[in-house]
């Protein structure tokens, strides 16, 4: 019997994805007293930045003539074959780490054990974990289909480093969605597993938040 993983957080009113985003408002409408039951307004509202939770990244972050949410492949982001690699204490992650890997067409999930700090100042630290240019470049090569990591993202965000996104930058510019802020990752095999991480359809935007789960068994 089949089962499934979720691997996102929850997106919860006025929390803190990343230090400086604005925090997403969640109101939840009321069916009002008047209405018949199952006719109110239920529907609610959300007001967010598409950096918000565990999201995908598209080209269009970086690159003006990038594909944005309403141009993604469902083959980019949907029923792909998993791949997890441990990069538990392997603070960066290195390309000797994926340089012997079978990438192609795969999505490749950096587990890091970060996620254990999520919404917590630790969370946010600059050295957190990240994924060196040269492993970026490596799956690129090797034909990735995606990207996703259980930390603050793909690059390094120290203050040195502030603008500099080399990885995602490689990962973009070849066409690869990353998924940024995975959680529970030591739930999943290494791999005989299929991910989904499919946001809405949104034309102009270039990152929104993802339900990002895993098909196991």
């Amino acid at each position: 019997m089949p089962t499934l993983v979720d691997v996102s957080h929850q997106i919860t009113d006025g929390m803190t994805t990343s230090p400086g985003l604005p925090a997403p408002a969640v109101e939840e409408a009321g069916s009002g007293a008047e209405s018949a039951p199952g006719t109110g307004d239920t529907g609610g509202r959300v007001s967010l930045v598409g950096a918000t939770g565990t999201y995908v990244e598209m080209p269009a972050h970086r690159y003006r003539d990038g594909a944005d949410l309403a141009d993604l492949d469902l083959e980019r982001v949907a029923d792909l074959p998993g791949l997890v690699v441990d990069a538990t204490d392997r603070h960066p992650i290195d390309a000797r780490l994926v340089e012997n890997l079978d990438v192609r067409d795969r999505a490749v999930l950096l587990r890091t054990g970060w996620d254990r700090h999520w919404r917590t100042d630790a969370y946010a630290d600059p050295d957190h974990p990240y994924l060196e240019e040269a492993a970026a470049k490596l799956l690129v090569e090797g034909g990735a289909a995606l990207v996703g990591i259980d930390s603050v993202g793909v690059d390094r965000t120290a203050p040195a480093s502030e603008g500099a996104r080399p990885s995602l930058g490689l990962l973009l510019s070849a066409g690869i969605p990353v998924v940024r802020h995975l959680r529970a990752l030591e739930l999943l095999p290494s791999d005989g597993f299929r991910f989904h991480a499919v946001p809405a359809k949104v034309r102009g935007m270039a990152a929104f938040p993802v339900r990002a789960f895993a098909v196991t068994g």
